[in-house]
């Protein structure tokens, strides 16, 4: 791109901090700046139209993990670190509130709903057992008991007829959720530019070069918030793409359903929104072929998620699929997020394990503050 002088003085020269990714992390690192540096210049670049990843892609779960994703944590990690991860998780979902409040991002505590299908008969078992002992080491976190059991209320077919309800989780409209985020950086001064891929830097004495499809400059900082597709400018850094696949019906007339709610160790996930069924997930049914960061559908985890729709979740009821997507989250051996220095110019916060509703506020601000 040849750019006018007015161009290049305007948009690109005495940049502070260059933020990649204009997701959840990325907006809420470029706030976290401009709150401690007012003065400062902020630049977020973006590869998509609209946010990519998977910020404006996921469900709207406003959650820390079910009960069964809790236990599954503690096989790999221990219970000081499986109790840390949800605390930060629960942070996160206070200072995302905090920040935009409840209104604007159409914030609804219903509760979530944990279902094991009839066939889960260890895995129910596991989790019924262990619901005293999980909610005794969570109760640091919440003060009170997280899980209990519940009644088969909304009526689905072909599982137990217990839940193990989650009553501090909610749900959120994501698209709101992003434009009230966007909204509040561009009030702020700070400015972004879509459409725009980076594809290498360099780091110099006095500032990095930052090279696009479209265009080149300098910035005093580089911060990467990237996630799944943090491996395209970071290397040896442990986070791996992980694509979700999802699907929403049509409205439906007298849909009953309210809540949240969890299948198969948290692979499964669907709610209520605008009087439709959204469903996501199935990652397990093919982990090597969802190991990546293009988008699109597959026709086995679509039929999956159909199934689940006609057979469990709406088995008395007519439903026309209105439209699918999916979305590219980052996740890895450890649940932990990455925030780290890479170098005396560079930094990331990436990795979020398919929690980035919940975290990602607080990693943005905890990226902004390495510096």
């Amino acid at each position: 791109m040849h750019l006018s002088y007015w161009e290049y003085k305007t948009w690109l020269s005495d940049i502070d901090y260059t933020i990649v990714g204009s997701g959840i992390v990325g907006l809420n690192c470029a706030l976290q700046l401009k709150n401690r540096f007012p003065k400062a210049k902020i630049l977020i670049l973006e590869k998509g139209i609209l946010p990519q990843g998977a910020s404006t892609k996921n469900a709207g779960f406003a959650c820390f993990g079910s009960i069964s994703e809790i236990l599954s944590d503690l096989r790999q990690h221990s219970k000081e670190e499986v109790c840390s991860l949800v605390e930060k998780r629960w942070e996160g979902l206070q200072l995302l509130r905090k920040n935009l409040g409840d209104k604007a991002i159409a914030f609804q505590l219903h509760g979530g709903h944990e279902l094991f299908l009839e066939t889960h008969h260890e895995l129910f078992a596991q989790c019924s057992e262990r619901i005293k002992e999980v909610n005794e080491f969570l109760y640091s976190i919440f003060k009170e008991d997280v899980f209990k059991l519940h009644s088969n209320s909304f009526h689905f077919k072909k599982i137990k007829q217990k839940y193990i309800t989650n009553s501090f989780e909610a749900q959120l409209d994501t698209g709101k959720m992003m434009d009230a985020l966007l909204q509040l950086v561009q009030r702020k001064g700070i400015r972004i530019l879509n459409s725009v891929t980076v594809s290498e830097f360099s780091e110099h004495t006095a500032a990095v070069s930052v090279k696009t499809d479209q265009l080149e400059f300098e910035t005093t900082k580089l911060l990467i918030a990237t996630n799944g597709f943090a491996a395209h400018l970071i290397d040896g850094v442990k986070v791996n793409p992980a694509r979700a696949q999802v699907l929403i019906t049509k409205p439906i007339a007298n849909l009953h359903i309210k809540g949240t709610f969890h299948l198969d160790e948290g692979y499964y996930y669907f709610r209520n929104i605008d009087g439709r069924i959204l469903l996501g997930g199935g990652r397990n049914l093919d982990f090597k072929g969802e190991t990546t960061d293009s988008f699109g559908e597959t026709a086995q985890i679509q039929t999956r998620l159909e199934k689940l729709l006609t057979e469990v979740i709406l088995p008395d009821t007519h439903f026309e699929i209105e439209r699918r997507w999916s979305g590219i989250m980052g996740v890895g051996q450890e649940k932990k997020p990455i925030v780290q220095q890479l170098s005396d110019s560079v930094y990331c916060g990436v990795r979020l394990g398919g929690m980035g509703v919940a975290i990602g506020s607080l990693v943005g601000k905890e990226l902004a503050d390495l510096l």
